[in-house]
């Protein structure tokens, strides 16, 4: 079966064991799902939760052999809380994020998450949602468009970019917008070094824009800064949360609202006296991002930019030194 990014660190992090309560928020071809279900038999208990119907057919055939200890739904994970009261659990043991597109819609031609296949420019999680990746490509002004390249795609040559999309309007297809991209050659000397991840690789001169695309059309960010809290929330003490990401936006929220909650007291460290009245909720088990090995990548390139973290719920006793 295929085996998801970082599939034995998180069977690992989660320590799923029986009788718990987990919840896969992003649920996909449900990878994860089934080592946390094979890992917390004979009775634990898992909630799957994804926006896109194709993902929850291929995870409820996969899941066929647990019977109803899977309970599936078709959902985003901003409603976590809401899934949850639906079912009366009070509290979970564990959380699994894997944030961003998954690789089955990547090969989904028609999706138009890629720029490798010609389709019609959707990008779309939920098929049913009303906003696609073409509505802002033609209906954004210069402005708009160049402030969500650089925003969400980290893309310095966005206003560039926005440029040349607005003069080639309308732009329906995936090949259509990476043609535009191509043409406008290399970057910049000075932003030479922004066209290669750690390894070296080249990036695609479409890949920023792609990514920023998706990631307004699913308002991804928005999503991630929602459920984080939620998540805390339906943790029981000891039970745990991991999120894998994947770009550096990503990555840098869950790092963030990793270490707020990890600490006792927010106020300025020259503030003599805590006004904030904050509790740490959280222990940071991973202060360090975990990372694919060679080996994963060898056998999967696109788990190459993948960064794990993990933190654990404390019980509301913990006492934590102010400032930690």
């Amino acid at each position: 079966m295929h085996r998801p990014v970082l599939y034995h660190q998180i069977i690992h992090a989660l320590r799923p064991s029986p009788a718990g309560h987990y919840v896969d928020c992003t649920l996909g071809a449900a990878g994860h799902a089934w080592g946390i279900l094979e890992a917390s038999s004979p009775d634990g208990l898992l909630l799957g939760l994804d926006l896109d119907p194709q993902a929850l057919e291929i995870a409820r055939t996969r899941l066929e052999p647990f019977g109803d200890r899977a309970i599936l739904r078709q959902a985003s994970y901003t409603s976590l809380q809401e899934q949850l009261r639906a079912l009366g659990w009070a509290a979970v043991n564990g959380i699994v994020l894997d944030l961003g597109v998954s690789s089955m819609q990547l090969d989904t031609p028609h999706r138009g998450f890629s720029f490798q296949s010609d389709a019609p420019l959707d990008m779309r999680f939920d098929p049913h949602a009303r906003l696609r990746a073409s509505d802002l490509v033609n209906d954004l002004s210069e402005q708009e468009l160049a402030q969500l390249l650089f925003r969400y795609g980290e893309e310095e040559r966005a206003r560039q970019i926005a440029r040349a999309i607005v003069r080639a309007r309308p732009v329906h297809t995936t090949t259509e917008l990476a043609a535009i991209l191509q043409n406008l050659g290399p970057s910049k000397p000075g932003f030479k070094g922004r066209q290669k991840k750690a390894s070296g690789r080249l990036i695609h001169p479409a890949t920023r824009t792609f990514q920023a695309l998706r990631i307004a059309v699913n308002r991804e960010l928005d999503a991630l800064e929602s459920v984080l809290p939620q998540s805390v929330d339906a943790l029981a003490p000891g039970g745990r949360l991991a999120v894998i990401a994947f770009h550096s936006l990503e990555d840098r929220i869950v790092k963030q609202f990793f270490r707020r909650e990890s600490r006792d007291c927010l106020c300025p460290p020259r503030q003599p006296v805590c006004t904030c009245g904050h509790k740490a909720t959280l222990i940071e088990v991973t202060r360090r991002p975990v990372m694919p090995d060679p080996d994963e990548i060898a056998q999967n390139p696109r788990s190459r930019s993948a960064r794990l973290r993990v933190a654990e719920r404390v019980s509301d006793q913990t006492q934590f030194p102010a400032g930690t």
